[in-house]
């Protein structure tokens, strides 16, 4: 069930993302609906551009269950894209991504992306490299696993991953898969992907 909080006089992006992060976590209440919530983000980004926010690696890191995405669509009469509606992730599908550490103030670390679905896992671990600056951070997966029923059914490095390991943190970030952040909490964290595409993850408890 979805929520309509979209009075002129009332909205405050704020108030709505941290709604959408409560009755997503609790599965309590109404969550905004998803115009609702892709209007707030939108606000949020454009809010931390105008102020410059600035948000330190720390303050990413920690596990963050993915609650609500958009797509994109190729326009080309515009010559760009323009995002989708969005959705938020059905509760029969669990997707974590989790950002750790490597190196205290070094902006470097690992992230893991983990997707459950009944009794499939399938993991994927790679290198992060973060700019505080512009609130980017760059990533690749070079690591798989997958598991069925609690078993391992595949462990292996994954040979298209864009560059080596050894490699990642002397490429820009420019050219990496990365995310732009724009807003970050204690409760959830919001960014853009290079695509175009916006998510929005709640704090894993």
């Amino acid at each position: 069930m979805t929520a309509d909080l979209t009075s002129r006089a009332t909205f405050n992006f704020v108030t709505v993302l941290s709604y959408a992060a409560a009755a997503y976590r609790k599965q309590r209440g109404t969550r905004p609906s998803a115009e609702t919530l892709v209007n707030a983000l939108l606000q949020a980004e454009k809010s931390a551009k105008q102020q410059r926010l600035t948000y330190p690696f720390e303050s990413i890191l920690g596990k963050w269950q993915l609650s609500f995405v958009t797509g994109t669509n190729k326009v080309r009469e515009r010559g760009g894209i323009v995002l989708g509606k969005g959705f938020y992730v059905p509760k029969f599908i669990t997707v974590h991504v989790s950002f750790n550490a490597l190196e205290q103030d070094s902006g470097r670390g690992e992230i893991i992306n983990q997707v459950e679905f009944g009794p499939v896992l399938l993991k994927l671990t790679g290198p992060v490299q973060y700019s505080t600056q512009k609130n980017l951070l760059a990533f690749d997966f070079n690591h798989i696993l997958i598991s069925l029923f609690g078993g391992v059914v595949y462990n292996r490095p994954i040979r298209f991953g864009k560059v080596k390991t050894e490699d990642f943190y002397n490429q820009p970030i420019a050219k990496l898969p990365f995310f732009g952040f724009f807003s970050v909490t204690e409760d959830f964290i919001a960014a853009r992907g290079r695509g175009g595409g916006l998510a929005f993850w709640t704090r894993e408890t």
